[in-house]
């Protein structure tokens, strides 16, 4: 990392990074514009209508949009050390889209709750709910995003092109790329009134819907990332070893079933076998992808519409 001042290069408008973050400018999206008054209108009228929905039930709807709230305001702030390190013009500008945007989706989050979830809970007297309870964080979660910034700072230390590797591994393959993007697409599909046995909730299935366009576009940031380091001479199997290493804290928050009823009969949305196979069937593609001297990743827009577009 530069210590004196020095311009920066110009940018290289073909350049993939570049191409990113223009994506980004022209997909712009603001997360208070989402209306949310239907989620309110169909959460109330569902919970009037299931019999046997009580506030454990609820706590089960709550404990995936807590975990996200969450996530998102952590890596907000665990980027940082990424951006302090990049001395590419065209890497940074897509770094501060990615920033940006991460911060957006935790205000979309922290917004659901506020407007959402309380309203329901005072409309019914019940005590509101807190989104920072440790009751929705188990111990894979603390520790998957734990090691993320740990990997994220040692950057700050020992900037070499390993660490900057693990430290993609962690944030955009593990946490965005499968972590992330399997929730994503839990929500949707659960929540997008396929379920007889959940509430339709469209202002969180477009919010999530928006959010994993964007996360698509920071995953395939990273997986280029990577792909350059291992063609500089950085080992493809440290890449394997590291997601390797994290899988099974990712199956451990997504098996998470404390907030699930005890009867299989009575539990509702996507089995987390189902989960599981979508996130090994992304990993492997985008191992694939990465590691494979032979092998293209999708180009930007194609990124975006396999992730999740409007």
């Amino acid at each position: 990392m530069a210590t004196e001042y020095t311009p920066t290069e110009m940018m290289d408008r073909e350049s993939r990074s570049n191409r990113y973050y223009r994506n980004a400018v022209e997909r712009h999206w603001d997360p208070g514009e989402i209306a949310l008054e239907r989620d309110v209108e169909n959460l109330l009228a569902f919970m009037e209508e299931t019999d046997g929905y009580d506030r454990e039930s609820w706590y089960g709807t709550l404990n995936g949009i807590a975990k996200f709230g969450a996530g998102e305001d952590a890596v907000t702030e665990d980027l940082a050390p990424l951006g302090a390190v990049l001395d590419n013009i065209d890497d940074q500008l897509f770094l501060t889209t990615q920033l940006y945007e991460e911060a957006k989706h935790a205000d979309f989050f922290d917004r659901y709750w506020r407007e959402v979830i309380w309203t329901v809970e005072d409309e019914l007297g019940w005590e509101r709910s807190n989104p920072r309870h440790e009751r929705w964080f188990n111990d894979p979660y603390i520790e998957l995003f734990d090691r993320n910034r740990k990997a994220q700072f040692r950057l700050l230390e020992e900037d070499t092109p390993e660490n900057r590797a693990k430290a993609y591994c962690h944030y955009h393959l593990t946490v965005e790329g499968i972590l992330a993007q399997t929730g994503y697409y839990g929500m949707q599909t659960s929540y997008g009134g396929e379920f007889e046995g959940l509430p339709h909730l469209p202002g969180l299935v477009q919010g999530f819907t928006k959010i994993r366009s964007d996360e698509g576009r920071h995953v395939g940031f990273g997986m280029n990332q990577l792909k350059k380091l291992i063609a500089e001479g950085v080992d493809p199997h440290l890449i394997e070893e590291t997601v390797e290493e994290l899988l099974p804290l990712v199956q451990g928050i997504t098996e998470d079933e404390r907030f699930q009823p005890d009867d299989p009969a009575d539990r509702r949305g996507l089995e987390s076998g189902e989960l599981a196979e979508y996130a090994i069937e992304k990993h492997t593609d985008r191992m694939q992808q990465i590691t494979d001297a032979a092998a293209d990743i999708p180009d930007v827009d194609d990124l975006v519409a396999l992730e999740g577009d409007d």
